[in-house]
């Protein structure tokens, strides 16, 4: 009866222990879930015009100065011009009076007053324009042909633009290009003169356009702007394409369901400023492709779509 009473009691402390065991055990977690990336996604489109655009600077500028010389050795008795004045073609800008002429007039006139000697000159403009600069002031003694003031050309004036030769054609067809000034101000210029040499550095030519406000301050740069290939093609949003850090290999991340991204490498064709053209890829119209959240994704990233 002792034995079978010990057998219970070894049992029973067995028992328990296991019991404590089990329960002081920890519960087995489950495997956390992968991270989902929030993403929103398009579809590539074949319908879009895709324009690729150039950009060139032009800088207004008066191709042709002229110079008002003085006509005789002697005094500027008179100046009806300051700089910056507007001036036409033949008015009158400066009086002078030589050295011999002052004194003969002054004993000329003493002799007999009627007569009014006073042996001035004047000097005209050459060309209608602006005074861009002015070399002397009333009183100042001259040389005959010395440079009184420089008067631009008005007729002269456009927005002087350096084209590479390979686009020279594209502009002569054109015939026109609009020129955006740096308030957002669009005005036509006519392409007038195309300089018959090219730059051996840079390889570009330069072409005026001159267009109707005379106003411009030389020296404002505008930009000109004109496609140089208009396509159709299979393209996506610009934001869908990622590129490497030397910007020599390109790829999307397309999805291939709900949850999940594979990197697909293309090459790119003409772009513009919303659409990229996919020259090669495995990519379709019916497929998504990630336009926000795709930076950093590695190859078939786990991800959520963003709903609108």
């Amino acid at each position: 009866m002792k034995k079978i009473i010990a057998l219970f009691i070894i049992f029973f402390v067995i028992f328990s222990c296991t019991k404590t065991a089990e329960n002081a055990a920890p519960a087995t977690s489950e495997p956390d879930a992968k991270p989902k990336t929030l993403v929103t996604v398009a579809y590539p489109s074949d319908t879009a015009q895709l324009n690729s655009m150039i950009t060139l600077n032009a800088t207004a500028t008066y191709l042709l100065k002229s110079d008002v010389k003085a006509n005789s050795n002697g005094y500027i008795t008179k100046m009806t011009i300051k700089l910056a004045d507007r001036v036409g073609k033949g008015s009158v800008l400066f009086g002078l009076q030589t050295k011999e002429a002052r004194a003969l007039g002054n004993t000329i006139n003493k002799l007999d007053p009627s007569f009014r000697f006073s042996g001035a000159t004047t000097v005209i403009s050459p060309a209608t324009g602006y005074v861009a600069m002015l070399n002397h002031q009333t009183g100042d003694y001259v040389q005959d042909g010395e440079v009184l003031a420089t008067i631009t050309d008005a007729g002269s004036f456009g927005f002087v633009v350096d084209v590479p030769y390979e686009y020279l054609q594209i502009i002569k067809n054109k015939g026109s290009l609009p020129v955006t000034l740096p308030d957002n101000t669009v005005l036509q210029g006519k392409i007038t003169k195309v300089m018959p040499s090219v730059d051996a550095v840079s390889q570009t030519v330069k072409v005026l356009l001159q267009v109707s406000d005379h106003t411009i301050p030389e020296n404002l740069i505008g930009t000109v702007r004109f496609s140089k290939t208009s396509a159709y093609g299979l393209s996506v949003p610009k934001m869908a394409v990622v590129s490497d850090e030397a910007q020599s290999s390109f790829w999307v991340m397309k999805l291939i369901n709900d949850t999940t991204a594979v990197k697909t490498v293309i090459d790119k064709g003409a772009e513009t400023d919303q659409y990229i053209q996919i020259k090669s890829g495995n990519i379709t119209t019916k497929e998504r492709v990630i336009v926000s959240g795709n930076f950093g994704l590695s190859d078939t990233a786990t991800v959520k779509i963003q709903k609108p």
